[in-house]
Order: C-alpha cells, then sequence, then structure tokens
C-alpha cells in the first residue's frame, strides 16, 4: 500500500511547489492537504481539509497520515508580534507533530531554518531551534529537518521587501561564502521542494539535519 502523505503549509512557498510537484508525478492519490484557509490550485485528486487551528489534531488523527511533511512558517512582520509568530513557527508545528506521532506517524519532515538553535540569541531562530527540540521529543521512527539559507523563488501572495533586496544581492554574496559558509547561501525553493520529495519513504531511521550542501546533494 502506498505510504499516505499529509502536507501542511501548502499556500506558503515551498508548501505549492511541492504540492504541485507531486500532483505532476501522480502522487495526489495518497496526498492530503491540511490547511488554514482555501487552497486555490489544482491539487489533482489530493483530499483537502481546511479547518481552524484547534481543529488540526483531531483532522490527523482521522486522517492517520505515514509521512508528515511541515512547511509552516511565517514572518515577524506577518505575525505582528513575537508570540504571533511563535504560535505558528513553534507551537503549531510542535502540535502538529505531536498528533502526527499519535496518528501511528512514522516520518516526519519540516523545514526549519539555517542557524535554528534553541539557544541563540535572535528571537527568529531560537524560535526555529524550540520548534526542532518539540520534533526531535516525539521521536519519530525518522525525522528530517531542512534548514536552507536565503530561500528564492516566487512569492505571489505576498511582499517581503528585506527579502527581496537579499535575493537581489545574494548573485555576489553567493560567490563569497565557502566551506562552512556555503550553507548561508541562496537556495532555490524549488531544490528544497525537490529534497523533499527525495527524502519521502527513506528507510534509514534516526533524526537527520539537512543543510544548502544536503539538499543539493539529493536534488
Amino acid at each position: 500500500m502506498a505510504d499516505k502523505i499529509l502536507i501542511v503549509g501548502a499556500t506558503g512557498l515551498i508548501g505549492g511547489l511541492l504540492t504541485h510537484k507531486l500532483v505532476g508525478q501522480g502522487v495526489d492519490k495518497q496526498m492530503h492537504l491540511l490547511l488554514r484557509r482555501p487552497y486555490r490550485e489544482d491539487v489533482g485528486k489530493a483530499k483537502v481539509h481546511v479547518q481552524l487551528q484547534e481543529n488540526w489534531p483531531a483532522t490527523i488523527a482521522k486522517i492517520k497520515p505515514d509521512i508528515v511533511i511541515s512547511c509552516l512558517g511565517s514572518t515577524m512582520k506577518k505575525s505582528g508580534t513575537k508570540e504571533d509568530f511563535a504560535a505558528v513557527d513553534r507551537d503549531l508545528v510542535g502540535a502538529v507533530a505531536a498528533a502526527a506521532k499519535a496518528a501511528g506517524a512514522r516520518q516526519f519532515i519540516s523545514i526549519s531554518s539555517v542557524m535554528a538553535d534553541s539557544s541563540a540569541s535572535s528571537f527568529y531562530l531560537k524560535t526555529k531551534g524550540e520548534a526542532e527540540d518539540l520534533l526531535r521529543a516525539q521521536k519519530f521512527d525518522r525525522l528530517d529537518i531542512i534548514r536552507p539559507g536565503l530561500l528564492r523563488g516566487d512569492r505571489t501572495n505576498e511582499s517581503r521587501l528585506g527579502e527581496s533586496l537579499a535575493i537581489a544581492a545574494s548573485p555576489v554574496m553567493d560567490l563569497l561564502l565557502h566551506g562552512k559558509f556555503r550553507r548561508y547561501r541562496s537556495i532555490l525553493a524549488s531544490d528544497v521542494a525537490d529534497a523533499i520529495m527525495a527524502l519521502m519513504g527513506e528507510s534509514a531511521s534516526g533524526n537527520f539535519v539537512h543543510e544548502n550542501d544536503d539538499v543539493w546533494a539529493v536534488v
């Protein structure tokens, strides 16, 4: 029987690309999308669940996914407050992971951030690190945490001026980042989506962290 796949955060940059690629490969029959708002793109035969966040654990329990992919993520500007940012990027990610484990999921794949660390002084990186700690605490058979550098891609649903300026400068900046600093290079969101697809269903157990070079190695 094919693995049942659940994607949360399908309306974001990476989640949208991943969904489109999986539909194109004919994986849509075993796909479920769990969303906070309606999804207006073609998802083939995938099942779409639009629910309030508080109902997500019960929905995950009904789906009983084998593989859960979290592309959840916001920004401080979009969230408005630190509390609202953490509510999505840490608390909601953690709640999804706990519900997935309880429902029997064996693999969890999550998008984090380069330099994520629960002891970081930066609130953003600290929050991302705390989310990673919550994922590890669930003890999935296999946990894949992807820590990309600056994401490049077409964000059609929001404008990020600072990020756009950084992306414009990235061709020059990337040339200056070598060795251990390659993790900070910009990376195509489509490459990250391809890496997720390559990691889905991997049989080796354990916790794995994938930075830029790891992503490029599998796409």
